[in-house]
């Protein structure tokens, strides 16, 4: 019985149900051994299977009555949702939450600088790797320019604004790698941040102009090596053309779903940062 389609008759849902050893066997899929679902019916919603005399029959068109007998047996009817279980988990089990979480462990395949700070935490759907229209499927990337030196002096200092002789170019220091004599930075679309101060202009960096530190004075001059590979410090590999090496992520790709701003939060290299995103919706 229930709201089904010709409910209580031998049109609608039909039990097949097996009796061992005076008890009601559990469902199952193997007729005669277990309990069955001999016909599914239609459109119920709720159903109930009673026990009683004259409510059990001994064929499946229920024309001959069968007492069963016995006490304290009984069957509960589940209806799955539309699509079954599992087809959707949001509606099914009333969900509004999702979270999600990752760990940065130390500088993760040479792609998270260990020498500087963040304070953004966000989520991006569908990034694409730098240059195509491909959606990146690696684990992580490197979002910084990467320039490295033939020759350098001084210190780069992170975070300072640096200026390429001849371009124009201007930057932002993320990292520098004295051993490698790596430069890493950025360049953004704000005067001081990418933007030439005169012009306007957001000018890449190119050639072996000599690269100047507008606070630590110190300089470099790209490598003009055609083609050159280096094995960074976790043993990871960055391959710059002519010098330089672009982000492994095009700039401005995908979808930000979520953005966060907090206080700084200063990497080292034994450090692991655990973060924790929950969003209702």
């Amino acid at each position: 019985y229930g709201d089904g389609t010709s409910q209580g008759t031998s049109s609608g849902a039909i039990v097949r149900i097996t009796v061992s050893s005076g008890a009601i066997a559990a469902f199952g899929l193997t007729a005669g051994t277990d309990t069955t679902v001999h016909a599914t019916g239609a459109g119920y919603t709720f159903g109930y299977v009673n026990l009683g005399a004259g409510y059990t029959f001994s064929d499946s068109s229920l024309s001959s009555a069968s007492n069963m007998g016995g006490s304290g047996g009984a069957v509960e009817v589940i209806i799955s949702p539309e699509g079954g279980h599992g087809s959707n988990a949001v509606t099914e089990l009333g969900g509004h939450y999702l979270m999600t979480a990752t760990t940065i462990s130390q500088a993760e395949n040479d792609d998270f600088s260990t020498a500087n700070d963040f304070r953004t935490v966000g989520i991006v759907v569908d990034p694409t790797n730098y240059g195509t229209t491909t959606v990146a499927t690696a684990t992580t990337a490197r979002q910084t320019f990467a320039v490295k030196f033939a020759s350098s002096t001084g210190v780069f200092e992170a975070d300072e604004v640096i200026t390429q002789a001849s371009t124009g170019a201007v930057g932002k220091v993320v990292e520098w790698d004295s051993t490698l004599s790596i430069l890493y930075y950025q360049q953004e679309s704000f005067k001081g941040f990418g933007t030439n101060s005169t012009t306007g202009g957001l000018v890449a960096f190119s050639g072996t102009n000599l690269i100047t530190g507008a606070t630590s004075s110190a300089t470099g001059t790209p490598s003009s090596t055609s083609s050159e590979t280096v094995t960074l410090a976790n043993s990871n590999t960055l391959t710059l053309t002519s010098g330089y090496a672009n982000p492994e992520l095009q700039a401005d790709s995908g979808d930000i779903i979520y953005l966060e701003n907090r206080k700084p939060i200063q990497r080292s290299s034994d450090q692991t940062e655990d973060i924790k995103i929950i969003i209702e919706f």
